[in-house]
């Protein structure tokens, strides 16, 4: 597979991690550089290491990932936005409680938005590709796109204040009907 397909599955992959880390970016207002970089290591780590799993499950585990991966994504997806949801509509107004760092949010994240990055390793067994470049480039892509999402978000979260959290938790639900969207062949983008 050359270069130019390999950047472009970095960046489809990606995406899914830039949404959340946008959402991420509105939510958290206080985050600090080390939180970030947190974010960024867990998101591109986890993009990274996924193809890696899924190649060496190769064409045994297939037709596990295809059934199973879009509902585990959707899932956490949607647990995670409607307690998010749940949060901001709470009577308790505690800025403490908006800037929550979470290591075990941050994983169930990270595996929710890394699951196709799974089915694409698989991909790249079936069709004996090389894994150690794209594997690079996902891994690197990921990292950055988060970086840019949590920046790009606090930036407009600024904005909008409060109402960033709701609107946050709602596209980690529309993100999670989207993967299981797609996994269920119903929806193609």
């Amino acid at each position: 597979m050359d270069f130019i397909s390999t950047l472009l599955i970095a960046i489809a992959l990606a995406m899914d991690a830039f949404s959340v880390s946008l959402t991420k970016g509105f939510t958290l207002k206080n985050i600090k550089k080390s939180q970030i970089l947190w974010f960024a290591i867990f998101f591109g780590g986890f993009q990274a290491m996924m193809p890696i799993i899924g190649w060496f499950a190769g064409t045994q585990l297939e037709w596990i990932v295809s059934a199973i991966a879009p509902w585990v994504a959707f899932i956490l997806l949607a647990l995670i936005g409607a307690n998010m949801i749940r949060e901001s509509l709470s009577e308790d107004d505690e800025a403490e409680e908006e800037d929550k760092f979470s290591f075990k949010e941050l994983t169930l994240l990270a595996i929710a938005t890394s699951i196709d990055a799974f089915a694409v390793g698989v991909t790249y067994a079936v069709l004996k590709t090389d894994i150690i470049i794209p594997v690079i480039a996902i891994g690197v892509v990921a990292f950055l796109f988060t970086i840019v999402g949590i920046i790009l978000g606090k930036k407009i979260g600024n904005y909008f204040e409060d109402k960033m959290e709701i609107v946050g938790g709602i596209i980690l639900i529309l993100l999670g009907i989207k993967i299981l969207l797609e996994g269920l062949g119903i929806l193609v983008l």
